[in-house]
C-alpha cells in the first residue's frame, strides 16, 4: 500500500493515494496568494483544512507500507481450570 506524508510547516499528515488531485490545489492556493486546503483523512472522518501561502515549506513523501503479518494463534488457557497451573 503507498501512503504520502505531507509535511507542512513541521507537521506531517498522512494521505492515501491518488494526491494528484491535492497537489493541484495546493498549487492553486499558493499560485493565488494563499488559501485554504482540505487535507483528507487517511481513514474518514472530515479532514483538516489547512492555512496555505507562498513561501511556507511543504514537503511530500510516498512510503510504502507492507499489510501487517498475520498473527499466530497463541495457546489459549483455560483461566478457570487449575491444571494450567
Amino acid at each position: 500500500m503507498i501512503v504520502h506524508r505531507l509535511t507542512v510547516d513541521g507537521k506531517d499528515y498522512f494521505l492515501p493515494d491518488p494526491v494528484t488531485d491535492l497537489r493541484g490545489k495546493i498549487l492553486e492556493a499558493v499560485r493565488a496568494g494563499g488559501g485554504y486546503v482540505t487535507i483528507p483523512p487517511l481513514r474518514g472522518g472530515p479532514g483538516v483544512d489547512v492555512l496555505f501561502s507562498p513561501g511556507m515549506p511543504v514537503t511530500w513523501a510516498q512510503i510504502e507500507v507492507d499489510p501487517p503479518a498475520t498473527r499466530q494463534e497463541e495457546p489459549r488457557v483455560d483461566i478457570d481450570s487449575f491444571d494450567a497451573l
